[in-house]
């Protein structure tokens, strides 16, 4: 080959392999959403343009996308977490290896797609709340790899869709896409579990945000007010009265579950958890890169249990205390005289508005007997000695 051709193709040779990386970068940063999640796309209303938002959940080990249609955001599909890090609750400092929780904001900026780790994205940690109570740290992200040291580790495959995702929403026009974290799935169930966890007063200002999300597929509009979250109120009336009636029945939900003997405990973590699929996908053999500390996911989510479970006593049904009181039973001492069955009584409908509270434990009791207790209608009680000292003593109790 003469010299004067293989200079150039020489020097062509070197701009080839030093171009290789980044267009090799760039191509996987560009690379389409997959058919399968534009067909769910389409089957929801919405397309790659529309606004994008990802709710994320330690416990489960679950990130979701939810896309913006006409009525709101409408849920498209869930992406396994192969690694996080930490325990549940906030990230509070540099090096704690906490996954944060909380809402947070990613504009194009906070895109990577050079990214040591394939393709990622800057969650935007530390928020104003986080800042707010002390937090320090950075570069918290959403990326391939398996190994966590406080971010959300997706493996290469699954950080490239989710990448994908974003990058087309934004491209599509919308300025910043919101990020919610949280500890679990906010459930009365899981609050009413958890609520002897240290973090039960953050996790609930974290509930009153996801509630709203929940009853009104709109994106939060989240500020920070004297070191709390707050919620700006939606602009339709119907829908923000859905989102009251929501928080009010979540409430209820969460005291009756805490009253009717729900055990409480603590979910514990040697170092962070891993989605189910991706521990039985390894444990076939699959290959996901590196997973950091793996001797520590067979700890992952014990439960501590702090107050046993038990079951609420239940008031005894009128109907059961009839049964009891039948002359033939055994167990009444003489016939209630002009006992009445609640079931053969005449219901009166506005009965519930006028009757007293209890306020004494005697006012609480059947009317037959605190008739028997007090010596009415025979002129005798039910029980041997005196009726003002039982009712006495009893309200001593």
């Amino acid at each position: 080959m003469p010299l004067s051709t293989s200079i150039p193709l020489a020097a062509g040779l070197v701009v080839l392999v030093l171009a290789g990386p980044a267009a090799a970068q760039a191509g996987k940063a560009e690379a389409p959403i997959p058919a399968a999640t534009l067909a769910l796309m389409a089957q929801k209303g919405v397309t790659a343009a529309s606004p994008v938002l990802f709710r994320a959940y330690k416990k489960e080990s679950e990130i979701e996308v939810w896309k913006k249609g006409r009525a709101g955001y409408v849920f498209i599909k869930t992406f396994p977490i192969c690694r996080w890090s930490g325990q549940l609750g906030p990230k509070r400092k540099s090096g704690d290896r906490q996954t944060p929780e909380g809402f947070y904001t990613v504009p194009r900026r906070q895109m990577n797609p050079n990214s040591h780790y394939y393709l990622s994205f800057d969650v935007g940690y530390p928020n104003a709340y986080d800042r707010a109570h002390g937090g320090t740290g950075s570069a918290v992200m959403v990326h391939g790899i398996c190994s966590s040291m406080g971010c959300f580790a997706m493996t290469n495959g699954t950080v490239g869709e989710i990448y994908a995702i974003a990058r087309d929403a934004l491209n599509g026009g919308q300025a910043a896409f919101q990020f919610q974290s949280y500890p679990f799935r906010m459930t009365a169930e899981n609050m009413a579990r958890h609520r002897t966890d240290p973090n039960i007063a953050f996790w609930r200002e974290l509930k009153v945000g996801s509630d709203r999300f929940e009853a009104s597929r709109e994106e939060l509009q989240v500020s920070v007010v004297a070191g709390r979250y707050a919620f700006a109120p939606s602009r339709d009336p119907a829908i923000e009265a859905a989102v009251t009636t929501r928080r009010a029945v979540e409430e209820a939900r969460m005291t009756a579950l805490a009253e009717a003997g729900e055990p409480a405990v603590r979910t514990t973590y040697s170092d962070g958890g891993q989605n189910a699929f991706w521990a039985a996908y390894t444990a076939r053999g699959g290959a996901v890169g590196d997973i950091s500390r793996p001797e520590a996911l067979a700890f992952a989510g014990q439960e501590v249990v702090v107050v046993p479970g038990h079951r609420a006593h239940r008031p005894v049904p009128d109907t059961v205390w009839a049964s009891w009181a039948a002359p033939e039973s055994g167990l009444s001492p003489r016939q209630m005289a002009g006992f009445v069955p609640v079931y053969e009584r005449a219901p009166d409908p506005f009965g519930a508005l006028v009757a007293p509270l209890p306020t004494r434990y005697s006012d609480a009791l059947p009317s037959w007997l605190a008739a028997g207790l007090a010596g009415s209608g025979s002129g005798r009680p039910i029980l041997a000695g005196s009726p003002g000292g039982l009712l006495a003593s009893a309200e001593a109790l």
